[in-house]
């Protein structure tokens, strides 16, 4: 599990850096908030541990940014600012938690540990044989009975179809696609997805340059419709 800690005072950072190393984790770290956006745009975390004082972007435009097309990732801020309307703010932006300075070790680990634990816990909502239109996926065979033909389905493609049907009618960004099915800790050029909902196409629409069931939303991800 990699986490971004991101946090301006050194000592702190170093201190909170090395005890979740201890707990198992890959932790990336920053001082810089709009350093850290292009962190959080380049790579995969599993957590993000945000001050809200922070240079050039501060923790509430990070989280704010960050909602915008991540709903999943779990928020934590750590941060001196600890009247209640600072804690109703971030809570607004976003977060999943809000912990003040100054703040017990074993308390945050505890917090952090709870959330992980809550996201990775997604269902799985995949009936094992799923049909639309005239086209049938079996999950257990990778199998996809199709009016254009009948296809063997590799292991990523069934991922991406499994998560694209969970999330039916839904947009569904690219982020949460390359960290859902690569998990990769620095992703693929986002024309990866497009060649694979292009595969789609081909498979499942009667006219794959109109498309109606798989489709792509300019400058946010894709979405399912059955």
């Amino acid at each position: 599990m990699r986490i971004l800690l991101v946090e301006d005072e050194e000592n702190i950072k170093d201190v909170v850096k090395l005890n979740l190393e201890m707990e198992d984790y890959e932790v990336v770290t920053s001082g810089n908030g709009k350093e850290a956006l292009k962190l959080i745009a380049g790579q995969h975390f599993d957590l993000l541990i945000l001050d809200v004082m922070l240079p050039e972007v501060d923790g509430f435009q990070i989280c704010e940014q960050v909602r915008l097309t991540n709903m999943e990732v779990p928020i934590i801020f750590l941060t001196a600012k600890d009247t209640s309307i600072d804690r109703i703010n971030g809570l607004k932006k976003g977060a999943d938690d809000y912990l003040t300075k100054p703040f017990h070790l074993e308390e945050l680990l505890l917090r952090v540990n709870n959330l992980i634990k809550r996201s990775s816990k997604a269902p799985d909502n995949t009936p094992e044989i799923y049909t639309f239109e005239n086209n049938k996926i079996n999950f257990i065979t990778f199998e996809a009975n199709t009016e254009n033909g009948v296809y063997n389905l590799t292991k990523k493609e069934v991922k991406l179809l499994k998560l694209l049907i969970d999330r039916k009618n839904e947009v569904v960004s690219r982020q949460q696609i390359l960290q859902s099915v690569w998990g990769y800790d620095v992703y693929p050029s986002t024309r990866t997805i497009d060649n694979f909902i292009l595969s789609f196409r081909k498979y499942f629409e009667k006219q794959p340059r109109e498309p109606k069931h798989f489709l792509s939303i300019r400058g946010v991800g894709y979405k399912f419709v059955p």
